[in-house]
């Protein structure tokens, strides 16, 4: 069983940065790929970012591709999303999510959530 905390979120002026963090319970955590999906209001949860249990490789959603950064640092049991250049339609609920089978854009293959961490982007 693996619990997952998300923290970082606030509200930011168009432009601005914020780092997510994602702590996550137990002794496995370098065997689980990491995953962060968001949710707007009135519109389903997608696909961020998501980063392979060792971080040799990263992925990204083309919609923040450029902007956004995600990394991990296993000996902390951390996943972080640093986000840059926020604009309004980043506005939403991120969630980390970890995956035993790998990394994947489905959010179908991730067995653990975490609650979410609001984060609000004014223009």
């Amino acid at each position: 069983q693996v619990q997952l905390a998300e923290s970082g979120g606030g509200l930011v002026q168009a432009g601005g940065s914020l780092r997510l963090s994602c702590v996550a319970s137990g002794r496995t955590f370098s065997t689980y790929a990491m995953g962060w999906f968001r949710q707007a209001p009135g519109k389903k949860r997608e696909f961020v970012s998501a980063i392979r249990s060792t971080g040799s490789s990263t992925y990204y959603a083309d919609s923040i591709k450029g902007r956004f950064t995600i990394s991990r640092d296993n000996a902390k049991n951390t996943v972080y999303l640093q986000m840059n250049s926020l604009k309004p339609e980043d506005t939403a609920l991120y969630y980390c999510a970890a995956s035993r089978l790998g990394v994947s854009f489905s959010q179908s293959q991730y067995e653990y959530w975490g609650q979410g961490t609001q984060v609000t982007v004014s223009s």
